[in-house]
């Protein structure tokens, strides 16, 4: 046990998903494929009489966040830094339930394996709806398909083997409550249709163009969105909209290519991870 502990989640990008309920919330879940980012979410836990929650300087409420501190039967406090825009599909709330987990796992002592720590912080994430795959996801890094739905003891993971400089540009925000709360049928025939085309061809450039299909298919695509995507492709780059947020991802120099001034980072191999720990 220490007075504080250090954490670092990958960001997320999801570029397909399905929507599945179940009758628990670490049976419920999504598949479907997306990149781990080299930009994150970098967690600080330290103890505290009462929970508080910063990010990146400003006092925050994160339902998943104190749903984690509750099922670990803690208070404590979490600071968080992230280059990554709220809202916008990064995955920012699992990646703040996921490093809080870790973190305070650490603080606290309580001797929970990484897997004990993923279901509990991607059973927050579901019972406060900002999420269905992120977590999961972001604790296996690289380029992960999620090819069952649920926390560790439901799911399957495989990714696709591959790396690249990412490049991103949010135009907007997307509701992913609003979203996932609604009728998914749809969505999720997009989605099961884009993630067996990536199964049978486990490649970056199948699964961008997979993921340019389901925004169209699901309805998702904005004209704003539409519109950066064409450009990229008529400068002759790959990209695509991330799930759910008003953001378009280019895989290399895509969005620089068009002339777009677009955030740069890259593939994250390593999934989440406790930082500086003896």
């Amino acid at each position: 046990m220490s007075d504080e502990a250090h954490a670092f989640v990958p960001g997320h990008i999801t570029g397909f998903f399905t929507v599945d309920r179940g009758d628990d919330p670490i049976e419920t879940g999504s598949r479907g494929g997306g990149l781990a980012l080299s930009d994150g979410v970098s967690v600080t836990v330290s103890r505290g009489a009462e929970t508080e929650i910063t990010l990146n300087g400003e006092s925050i409420q994160v339902e998943a966040v104190e749903r984690v501190l509750d099922a670990l039967r803690t208070t404590a406090t979490v600071t968080a830094e992230t280059p990554l825009p709220l809202g916008s599909g990064f995955g920012v709330s699992g990646g703040l339930a996921l490093g809080t987990a870790l973190a305070a796992n650490a603080v606290f002592g309580h001797g929970l394996s990484y897997n004990e720590l993923v279901t509990i912080a991607h059973g927050a994430e579901v019972q406060a709806g900002s999420g269905l795959g992120d977590v999961v996801a972001q604790a296996r890094g690289g380029v992960p398909l999620r090819l069952e739905p649920g926390g560790p003891q439901f799911n399957y993971l495989d990714a696709i083997p591959a790396r690249s400089r990412v490049e991103y540009l949010t135009l907007g925000e997307l509701s992913t409550a609003d979203v996932v709360g609604g009728d998914t049928e749809t969505l999720t025939a997009a989605g099961e249709r884009a993630l067996s085309t990536v199964v049978k061809e486990p490649k970056l450039s199948t699964f961008m163009q997979a993921a340019r299909q389901f925004s169209r298919e699901a309805d998702l695509l904005t004209p704003e969105v539409k519109a950066v995507i064409d450009d990229v492709a008529e400068a002759g780059g790959d990209a695509a909209m991330a799930m759910l947020g008003e953001t378009v991802v280019a895989l290399g120099t895509g969005l620089s290519d068009a002339g777009y001034d677009a955030t740069v980072c890259a593939i994250y191999p390593p999934g989440a991870t406790i930082e500086d720990e003896g």
